[in-house]
């Protein structure tokens, strides 16, 4: 069994405290979904000392390497990327809908087409590599029609369900949206044989060895 931490847009003060008092130490991975203050994952990932992967969201600053606070230390942003770790094939696409004109890690509808593209075409290549399919997308943004909002600053993604009807990943995560107790239930669907799940503020996920 493999246990995921996953987190997105909320800082949930008890998880210091659980964190520190050992409840999270058969954690294997910590993603990060975005909207969160780095130090909050550094935290996570200096006590847990699992892998760390994370996108960035649209309230999180344009990653300079020259700049510490633009970037979780030790970590990975697995915005347009790929990644191998305990044995999951991740990928990443951080950002959401634009709804600024000068937002930061927002995306008209055609531009994320085109991100998605980019990812899209590292995935081939990696599966032709390595003869495996995508795990687990991690997101900031929702796909169109799931999870989203009809508010302009929530509204999905249409390039995410492009994504996944091509890449068909078993595991998507994703933030952005609020997902609070009295609407709980509706904050995991399945769209063919990928699980979608609103990780806000966070979840762990346990996967059974027999579903890598």
């Amino acid at each position: 069994m493999t246990k995921i931490l996953a987190v997105s847009d909320q800082i949930v003060e008890r998880i210091y405290t659980l964190a520190a008092g050992g409840h999270f130490q058969d954690v294997d991975l910590v993603l990060g979904c975005g909207d969160l203050p780095y130090n909050y994952l550094e935290y996570l990932l200096s006590i847990l000392n699992v892998p760390l992967y994370y996108v960035p969201g649209n309230h999180d600053p344009v990653y300079n390497s020259n700049r510490q606070l633009s970037y979780a230390e030790g970590g990975s942003n697995l915005d347009l990327k790929t990644a191998f770790a305990k044995g999951f094939f991740l990928a990443g696409l951080g950002g959401s809908i634009r709804y600024r004109p000068d937002g930061v890690n927002q995306y008209t509808q055609g531009q994320a087409f085109s991100r998605a593209f980019k990812l899209t075409l590292q995935l081939f290549f990696t599966r032709l590599r390595y003869g495996r399919n995508l795990d687990i997308l991690i997101t900031h943004s929702p796909p169109f029609g799931i999870h989203d909002e009809d508010s302009v600053a929530h509204r999905g993604l249409k390039a995410l369900n492009f994504l996944i009807s091509v890449a068909r990943p078993r595991y998507h995560f994703h933030g952005h949206t609020h997902f609070y107790r009295s609407n709980l239930e509706d904050s995991v669907t399945q769209v063919g044989q990928t699980t979608i799940m609103n990780i806000f503020p966070y979840k762990v996920i346990e996967i059974d060895e027999g579903e890598k």
